[in-house]
């Protein structure tokens, strides 16, 4: 099948090359010409402009926008509109609100423009292992591009298939999910964010207490020396409590046993907030998400080791660079 791809940073040009590997024909732009270059000697075709982008496909023309959020979508999605016509798709993969989501396709509709909107996880380490989608839009639209969201996704893989599921029809166990109407596969991708950050606090705070249990705070009979590495990898293996944000911290553990190069310094990307504020506006408690919210707000002033495991995990899967120690 045939993609045009605008973005060509951490996860947009692996994307692309997954694609390409597995027969896909891309062809690609980016503001940085460089990156366009690199591409095209892979095997894609590049493009000099949107409107270049748009003259190298065929009818009809689907183009995968992954740049950041906001603005530089919204400039895009606009610019984009103006060389496409009616049947013609685009797709926004980056980390958008889901009611911009469903504005921008109220508005292309009008122009007989599809548009889909897919939360996208996996990070930089997506052009081996995949990439989870979450996917809204017009579901006739969604099963077009089937193709393209297959080959992007895992697959089922080694995965042990949940009990029951034997008889249960769906792409889910794929690794990518229709999830409704235009703004819904944000929507799933912001929550899970939101979890996200949970999660990450809970490991977090979890490593603190451990690192600090030689503290001279402490009777001298209670105290421990503990290898956090090892208990990190220990943990690996068949703990309740392994999954892949464990597996990143254990290797950030092992390179920086003190995690030296971390200020703790921990940025968050937008989604943590907004499903604060759908909570908010659905009545919905979620003491946890919002604790670990607040305490990212909290680590620009003040921070500790917890706040580095997150700096770490945080690095690992989405190459995000947070502020050096010292700078």
């Amino acid at each position: 099948m045939q993609l045009g791809m605008i973005g060509l940073g951490r996860m947009g040009g692996n994307m692309v090359r997954r694609l390409m590997r597995n027969g896909h024909e891309c062809a690609v732009f980016d503001l940085n010409a460089d990156n366009v270059k690199n591409l095209e000697a892979e095997g894609a075709t590049g493009a000099r402009s949107i409107g270049d982008l748009v003259e190298k496909l065929s009818k009809p023309r689907a183009v995968w926008i992954m740049v950041p959020a906001g603005d530089p979508t919204e400039k895009t999605v606009d610019a984009l509109s103006k060389h496409m016509s009616s049947g013609d798709i685009i797709l926004d993969g980056g980390n958008s609100h889901f009611k911009d989501d469903i504005r921008r396709a109220k508005e292309l509709s009008e122009k007989g423009i599809h548009y889909i909107d897919v939360g996208t996880s996996g990070g930089i380490w997506g052009a081996e292992r995949g990439y989870c989608l979450m996917i809204g839009g017009e579901k006739e639209t969604f099963d077009h591009l089937q193709p393209i969201f297959r080959t992007l996704s895992p697959g089922r893989g080694e995965i042990e298939r949940t009990p029951g599921r034997e008889n249960v029809e769906g792409t889910s166990e794929e690794g990518f999910l229709y999830c409704g109407p235009a703004g819904s596969g944000h929507f799933v991708k912001m929550v899970h964010n939101g979890i996200e950050y949970g999660l990450m606090q809970a490991y977090a705070e979890g490593f603190d207490i451990m690192r600090h249990a030689n503290s001279t705070e402490l009777p001298e009979h209670q105290r421990y020396d503990l290898n956090l590495a090892e208990i990190a990898e220990v943990w690996r293996r068949g703990s309740v409590v392994g999954s892949w944000l464990l597996d990143l911290t254990a290797m950030a553990l092992l390179e920086q046993p003190a995690l030296e190069h971390y200020s703790g310094f921990v940025q968050d990307s937008g989604e943590g907030r907004w499903t604060i504020q759908a909570a908010i506006e659905e009545a919905v408690p979620v003491d946890v998400l919002a604790v670990s919210l607040f305490t990212r707000f909290r680590s620009r002033q003040e921070n500790s080791f917890a706040e580095k495991v997150l700096s770490a995990m945080r690095h690992k899967f989405g190459g995000h660079v947070e502020r050096p120690a010292g700078g």
